[in-house]
């Protein structure tokens, strides 16, 4: 009973020293990564563990903080109507008015030159 006792000491010992192994890597590979991101004002993406820079909406839209989609668009649309009044080209280029005029009679499609006139 003896031998018993001492072996099972040294497996529960075992897993003891595994399981804090296990956390211990746990804490090092996934806590504090999230935990040094976040503390610098970063994203934090646990999926596939990156930390990324966060993107300022207003910086790439150059629409200002705080005007929602809806309105930036409707005065985006009025200074073009007024830039268009007074005369200035579009900046997406000229408009076409016209299309081109397509051709009122296709071009006779040509003889086959494979096979030569039987002679009589």
């Amino acid at each position: 009973m003896n031998r018993t006792i001492d072996r099972l000491k040294i497996v529960f010992l075992i897993i003891f020293a595994v399981a804090c192994a296990a956390l211990w890597a746990y804490q090092l590979l996934y806590v504090l990564p999230a935990k040094n991101c976040e503390a610098q004002k970063m994203w934090w993406d646990a999926g596939r563990r990156i930390c990324a820079q966060p993107l300022y909406i207003p910086d790439i839209t150059r629409r200002p903080a705080g005007m929602s989609r809806k309105e930036w668009s409707e005065k985006q649309a009025a200074r073009q109507v007024e830039r268009e009044a007074e005369g200035y080209p579009s900046p997406n280029g000229p408009e076409k008015t016209e299309a081109p005029a397509a051709p009122a009679q296709p071009a006779p499609a040509p003889a086959p030159a494979g096979k030569a006139p039987a002679a009589k």
